[in-house]
């Protein structure tokens, strides 16, 4: 490998090897999408959701779009990546006295292991309006609350997946209480994951694919060259939004500063899967899987607000990708 992935070994990590000639790093699974339509009783559509390793196999929370048109969160488990079995019952929260939260609601939620726990973040509800929740498990069964990291509105809660100089880094993208038509990536600091702050900007729209709005997409990667973040970015068009992903390179130590980033987007909707559905032509990164061994890539996409995808890749192609545009 020509760059490093400084993050541990997944040796059981789904890939697939190139079909697709497309000119970008991302090919997708042969087996797209991976969560059809009504995927369980009660849900009509699953997508834009999190996927970690877990035990043996893997972990999932989901988002569903239950049939009165409401999202909830769900759990989920897979042996090897691809096929899921999700519970059928929405995941249930509790404080830490243990009295039950009642989530308003929840969609497009990010997992990510820090030391022995799961950190789940997601779109949740507060006196009505859209912020990020918090809340930490450690075996996918109980889920404990934690709290609003930041004020309505916000969206695309992501966690770095460990400390960086002592302290724990969120991203997030502060937008209104509609479907935003702007919107920039910011980061937070906080010791104890309660208390946030040393806000800072790390990215405005940039390119034309992009011009409307972005947001962090999965958790950011570890690599030689710095933290690989894949983010969704928006454009408008005379049919609509458009939704792609992009890719950017930003600082070990200091990730408000973004060290590279690609004019091009790194992917974008094109299969019927991702042009026709719910919201027609969106692609929405919400977790990858990596492999500091062979250096492979298994990103797990929203397609279209309606099902969910996957596509893979390698650290060179991206890194190569990036660094060459």
């Amino acid at each position: 490998m020509k760059y490093s992935l400084l993050g541990e070994a997944l040796s059981n990590i789904p890939f697939e090897e190139r079909t697709e000639e497309n000119g970008l790093p991302f090919w997708r699974s042969v087996r797209n999408p991976i969560v059809a339509r009504n995927p369980i009783k009660g849900v009509a559509r699953i997508y834009n959701s999190a996927v970690v390793p877990f035990g043996a196999g893997f972990a999932g929370v989901f988002r569903g779009d239950t049939l009165n048109g409401w999202p909830l969160l769900f759990v989920g488990f897979s042996k090897d990546g691809y096929s899921f079995d999700i519970r059928e019952q929405p995941i249930r929260m509790e404080y830490e006295n243990g009295a039950p939260y009642e989530m308003e609601y929840g969609y497009d939620p990010r997992a990510v292991k820090i030391g022995d726990t799961y950190y789940i973040l997601w779109c949740d509800g507060l006196g009505g309006q859209p912020t990020i929740g918090l809340a930490e498990t450690k075996d996918f069964k109980k889920f404990v609350f934690k709290g609003h990291p930041v004020l309505p509105y916000s969206r695309n809660g992501v966690m770095f997946p460990r400390k960086i100089n002592g302290e724990y880094v969120l991203l997030t993208r502060p937008s209104d209480q509609g479907h935003t038509p702007y919107g920039d990536i910011y980061l937070s600091y906080s010791k104890d994951l309660e208390y946030w702050g040393k806000h800072r900007l790390v990215m405005k729209p940039q390119s034309s694919w992009e011009r409307l709005k972005i947001g962090a997409g999965a958790v950011p990667i570890e690599t030689s060259e710095g933290w690989l973040l894949l983010y969704h970015g928006v454009t408008q068009t005379c049919s609509g939004y458009v939704y792609s992903m992009g890719g950017a390179l930003l600082d070990l130590d200091d990730p408000s500063r973004v060290l590279h980033r690609s004019k091009n987007y790194l992917l974008t909707p094109e299969k019927e899967y991702e042009c026709v559905g719910f919201v027609p032509n969106v692609v929405f990164p919400c977790a990858a899987l990596s492999d500091s061994a062979t250096g492979r890539l298994a990103l797990y996409y929203g397609c279209a607000d309606t099902v969910f995808g996957m596509a893979f890749s390698t650290t060179d192609e991206i890194l190569d990708y990036i660094l060459g545009h």
